[in-house]
């Protein structure tokens, strides 16, 4: 009878720690906008269903109602059946819930992923949306080509005084030891990005999770381990301002006005960022 009371008790207290690492930080606010993050996650293997699982508990806490998928979404076989693995059946509950989810092609995608309908991409390899007051801009950096350079710098000249959020799969800027930064699309994009006001941008490739330091007043995420991990592989950097490569992850988004709060949550349930900052540019908060 002891030993099973204390069994019950360690049980109790892994509970009770499981749900207080899943707790929400992000505000919660009405009429924000919320979505969530992941990169590099189409393997079909157990670690990708743990992720989704979470994404499902913390959507019952952090209403989200869209995902922004930074590539590499199918890894391996493209058949009907990986696609179902590897996409339909871990993701199923949240899109019973609502949530849609916009992807972005990385260097182990099909091209012909763009037809996928689950994916939002209306057949193009890059396009943009809008929810609320941010504009999204999902880019193709396996072909970055003079078309779609052209179509970015309309799309952003025309996008007004939005948000505007920019995600595709190789970062700009990463410390990941493995790939590290794409310093021939930083040369590239980074001149547009910075013409047009572009404030937050994020990538996948490197299978960690790292948010860096503003980099010339923009703001800098990777994830991408929503599947895949590289254990170890986060070298930090001067330009890392966090970072982790420990277990698969996802990151939560909620901007708000003129602010805009993450949360990036573990495989298993633990909060490993979070945070807020001011949109660059935009008048002073309130005090």
């Amino acid at each position: 009878m002891q030993r099973l009371s204390l069994l019950l008790l360690l049980l109790s207290g892994c509970r009770t720690a499981h749900l207080w690492a899943q707790d929400r930080t992000l505000p919660l606010k009405s009429g924000s906008v919320r979505f969530a993050v992941i990169g590099d996650m189409g393997t079909g293997e157990a670690p990708q269903y743990q992720v989704a699982q979470r994404m499902l508990e913390f959507h019952q806490k952090f209403p989200f109602n869209f995902a922004i998928m930074l590539g590499d979404n199918i890894y391996g076989g493209k058949t009907p059946a990986d696609l179902k693995k590897k996409f339909e059946i871990p993701y199923k509950p949240l899109m019973d819930a609502g949530v849609q989810f916009y992807a972005s092609l990385g260097n182990h995608d099909d091209t012909n992923e763009r037809f996928n309908k689950f994916f939002n991409m209306n057949g193009q390899s890059y396009y943009s949306f809008k929810k609320g007051n941010v504009h999204f801009f999902a880019l193709d950096s396996d072909y970055l080509d003079p078309k779609q350079l052209d179509w970015l710098e309309k799309e952003l000249a025309n996008a007004g005084t939005d948000w505007k959020i920019c995600f595709f799969h190789h970062p700009l800027y990463s410390s990941g030891a493995f790939h590290g930064s794409s310093t021939e699309l930083r040369t590239i994009l980074e001149p547009l990005f910075l013409k047009y006001g572009v404030q937050v941008v994020f990538s996948g490739h490197d299978h960690v999770y790292e948010r860096v330091k503003p980099q010339k007043g923009i703001y800098y995420f990777t994830e991408g381990a929503s599947g895949e991990l590289r254990y170890g592989n986060l070298k930090k950097t001067e330009i890392t301002a966090a970072g982790y490569d420990k277990d698969r992850s996802f990151l939560a988004i909620e901007i708000s006005g003129d602010d805009l709060s993450f949360q990036a949550v573990s495989r298993t349930g633990v909060t490993v960022d979070s945070g807020s900052f001011h949109r660059p540019g935009a008048a002073p908060p309130s005090p």
